[in-house]
């Protein structure tokens, strides 16, 4: 009978966040992952033995977690961490305040009561500075235990005694409950090599990898070759290195060997960038199988790519030379991505599986295999899901080992039980729109080329230089050649750390001068980084009385309202739907009242679910409306509140006496599409009309 074979890869990815001159960690984000993803989610597949995966780890991220685990980092926002309350320095508190909240605030901080008490009462300064007057040696304390212990794995969450007892106790931590922190930090990281090696040498997992500091291996070979996929996209001056593609991608095929003891034969190009020069370089070191987008699938057979077509493998071959290449289901991936963490871990399972049969069952009822490539960021979204997508997980797998047309294989595996159809070559493209957009073409991108494109030429011309000193500045080059700084630059991502990205960055370029004995160049002290992004909450200036109509009747209708502002830009997570432009808000004492102006078209609205809930605290009744969208309007009405769309959406709900908490949420085909504030509660304190002037 046929068989639908799926192909689980889980991309493990931070950047390089060392500084080789200082040796200090300039970011904490490998450590944090390395506590909460690496380990567990090799480690779940212990219970579910038929369930095989591939990881592709990425070497740069490795090589930090080997020095967390030797206990060599230095990294300042441990140090923070651990170091007595009592002992922090008025610049540390500040310090600590403002970084050891960077973390969802439902699924991670309100997950812990106490760290949930921390955040308000930080939220509600004005600063960080105005903080340290609010926070004690206990508070600081509880912060600091918190912040980490809410990164910790669930396999030490649930079966660690001594980390239970912490998560038990919840608050009023001690400087030996500090030390008993980083000691388990240390020995998480010291368990993800080791737990990988173990499923690798058994067979349940492949390891593959990607060019050593992730740099997108197309623009190295020949940045101009981003004008193939977009025609008419502003080009840097042209930087053209395919002997760096080739050293980033021997680096990591040796130090994957060297580390877990077989040199891996798959590749997932960073952001699965690719292009036959690429794929003839890749298959010249010995790499055996590539992975990218079913959209570059699209553009490469110049036609739809749709079940058929992309759940089948293929190989690539030019010259003598041969690349087996899978595709990945885009939209399956995401689901996992970006949707599935807003359901319930069965429903989210069993819409997975369910879809998965419905695509592949032409394919089956043919005759024929189906392979289903699902590819997507191993680390960054189980955060928004429940016990860091645990819960899914042992839905999901429990799942697929019981479905008897289903079978979760390796990608090695894959290519081993269905025959590859031929390709004579590739688009060049990213997994994103199947072109190289998010890393060239903005003034941003372009500079930081340009700047990368100085320091290339100072290398080569740089004379009488130590074997050591070179070695340095080539790593730094290597490292500044990845493709996370440029993810940061141009208007397609956002985050709390993009000036230190864009720090970071002109560090490693500055680095490599330094090493050569050259002063680094004057511009190089000074920002990449232009984007602004204006405050997200304008609170209310007056009092607003809407009718719930629909409609807006009147200019003045909602002057004097609150404006969140819906940044459209992406995470670390690229791909969400852009959906809603800005949520007005407002009161008139008795009466809250939202609109919501949409961002898409009001023909891609149709069918559309929006749920507003509105809570104040244990002892007042949540409120609950929700509205659908058919034939361009809807209404509803509902203990008390309303909800009409026409032109844009508008909803009433009775005011509580206390500062009343207010989420949107946004449906469609039964799937979450979006909420709104995306991390938390959009918060309306209550008013007195009359101390408004009007």
């Amino acid at each position: 009978m046929p068989r639908i074979y799926l192909c689980f890869l889980w991309h493990m990815h931070q950047p390089f966040y060392k500084d080789l001159v200082t040796g200090q960690y300039r970011l904490p984000w490998t450590r944090m992952h390395a506590l909460k993803d690496y380990y567990g989610m090799v480690k779940i597949l212990e219970e579910f033995p038929q369930v095989r995966q591939t990881f592709n780890l990425v070497p740069s991220m490795v090589v930090q977690v080997e020095e967390y685990a030797r206990g060599e980092a230095r990294d300042p926002f441990l140090e923070c961490a651990l170091k007595p309350a009592e002992s922090l320095t008025p610049d540390e508190q500040t310090f600590i305040l403002r970084n050891f909240f960077m973390a969802h605030p439902e699924r991670l901080i309100r997950r812990y009561p106490r760290y949930g008490e921390l955040y308000d009462a930080n939220r509600a300064q004005r600063s960080p500075q105005d903080g340290r007057g609010v926070f004690g040696a206990q508070e600081f304390r509880d912060l600091q235990v918190l912040s980490q212990l809410a990164w910790f794995d669930e396999e030490y969450q649930d079966h660690d005694p001594e980390v239970r007892a912490l998560v038990a106790r919840g608050r009023n931590f001690s400087t030996e409950d500090q030390a008993l922190i980083g000691r388990k930090e240390r020995e998480i990281c010291a368990a993800v090599i080791p737990q990988y090696r173990k499923l690798a040498a058994s067979g349940q997992i492949e390891i593959s990898t990607t060019p050593f500091y992730h740099p997108i291996l197309p623009l190295l070979c020949d940045s101009d070759i981003a004008s193939v996929s977009h025609p008419g996209v502003p080009l840097p001056p042209r930087f053209c290195y395919p002997e760096d593609a080739r050293l980033q991608l021997q680096m990591a095929r040796d130090y994957v060997e060297r580390t877990f003891g077989v040199a891996p034969v798959g590749l997932w190009p960073s952001e699965g960038s690719v292009s036959d020069h690429v794929l003839d370089i890749a298959a010249s070191i010995g790499f055996q199988w590539a992975a990218t987008d079913n959209g570059v699938l699209d553009r490469t057979l110049r036609r739809s790519a749709g079940p058929d077509v992309t759940y089948r493998p293929y190989c690539w071959s030019q010259q003598g030379r041969e690349m087996r290449m899978i595709f990945r289901d885009h939209l399956m991936s995401d689901l996992i991505g970006f949707v599935y963490s807003g359901m319930g871990a069965a429903d989210a399972a069993g819409d997975f599986v369910g879809r998965i049969h419905d695509n592949c069952r032409g394919i089956l009822n043919s005759g024929r295999d189906a392979l289903v490539p699902i590819i997507l960021d191993g680390e960054n979204a189980w955060e928004y899901y429940e016990r860091n997508g645990r819960p899914f997980f042992r839905e999901l797998y429990r799942r697929i080992q019981d479905d008897p047309a289903m079978e979760a294989v390796t990608v090695r595996e894959a290519f081993e039980r269905m025959p590859a159809e031929p390709l004579a070559h590739i688009f060049p493209g990213s997994w994103i729109n199947a072109n190289f957009d998010v890393w060239l073409g903005a003034e941003e991108d372009n500079k930081s080329w340009r700047l990368l494109l100085d320091a290339r030429k100072a290398f080569d011309e740089a004379k009488n230089v130590p074997e050591d000193k070179r070695a340095l500045a080539r790593e730094e080059l290597f490292i500044a050649e990845g493709s996370d700084w440029n993810w940061w630059y141009g208007p397609e991502h956002e985050t709390a750390n993009a000036v230190e990205f864009d720090q970071i960055y002109r560090e490693h370029l500055a680095n490599v001068y330094r090493a050569l004995g050259v002063p680094p160049p004057a511009e190089l002290a000074h920002p990449i980084l232009k984007m602004h992004v204006a405050e997200s909450f304008t609170p209310p200036g007056g009092p607003i009385s809407p009718r719930i109509n629909g409609v807006v009747d009147s200019y003045f209708e909602w002057l004097g309202a609150g404006v969140f502002r819906v940044d459209s830009r992406s995470g670390a997570m690229h791909g969400k739907r852009e959906l809603v432009k800005e949520v007005l808000y407002g009161s008139d004492g008795d009466t809250i009242f939202l609109r919501v102006d949409f961002a898409e078209e009001k023909s891609a609205l149709e069918g559309l679910e929006i749920e507003a809930e509105l809570r104040a605290g244990d002892n007042w009744p949540a409120r609950r409306i929700r509205v659908r969208i058919f034939a361009g309007v809807g209404e509803a009405a509902s203990d008390g509140c309303k909800a009409a769309f026409r032109d844009v959406l508008e909803f009433s709900l009775p005011a509580p006496a206390s500062t009343a908490a207010v989420r949107l949420s946004f449906w469609q085909d039964g799937l979450p599409v979006e909420s709104l504030p995306r991390q938390d509660y959009l918060a309306i304190s209550p008013v007195d009309p009359s101390s408004w002037a009007v």
